[in-house]
């Protein structure tokens, strides 16, 4: 009976060093994922706009730049962290795929305005317009979209652990 416990004991503390790795592995991909959004922000309104206006548009919007890049590294926390419990995301990616596309319009739509000055078609000047008119609404709508990724996901894990 002591083997048995010992062995036990040995399992869980195994199956806690797994999840504790799993953690870590998470966090390290979801903190990835928030940089990567944040670099492809950077870079198309650096190259539309220049890296002072990219400055200043950060500046600005902060508040909404950072919230959506964090919840965009949560989504993808949270997918790493199932997909390695479940061997497969069960098409969750298709959901970080969508919210984190939003997230990167969103951040994207605080400049794409002055894509007008790069090609004077009245197609581009007509979104570009609609694009500059509804700029807050659209980080709004990355928001939710991402609040959203957040819930579905944390709901598959929720599921997931009930039937362990």
């Amino acid at each position: 009976m002591m083997k048995m416990n010992i062995k036990t004991i040995s399992i869980v503390v195994v199956a806690t060093n797994m999840q504790s790795k799993n953690i870590k592995k998470s966090i390290l991909y979801g903190i990835f994922g928030s940089s990567i959004l944040l670099a492809v922000y950077f870079t198309i309104l650096t190259l539309v706009s220049g890296w002072i206006f990219a400055q200043e548009q950060f500046v600005s919007y902060w508040y909404f730049v950072i919230s959506l890049a964090v919840g965009f590294g949560i989504q993808i926390a949270l997918y790493q962290y199932i997909k390695t419990l479940v061997h497969g995301g069960q098409g969750m990616g298709k959901v970080v795929g969508l919210s984190g596309t939003t997230s990167t319009t969103a951040m994207i739509s605080c400049c794409t305005h002055y894509l007008v000055n790069l090609v004077p078609i009245l197609g581009v000047t007509g979104l570009a317009t609609f694009v500059a008119q509804y700029q807050v609404k659209i980080f709004w709508v990355g928001l939710a979209f991402n609040l959203f990724g957040i819930i579905f996901i944390g709901n598959k894990i929720i599921k997931f652990k009930k039937q362990l």
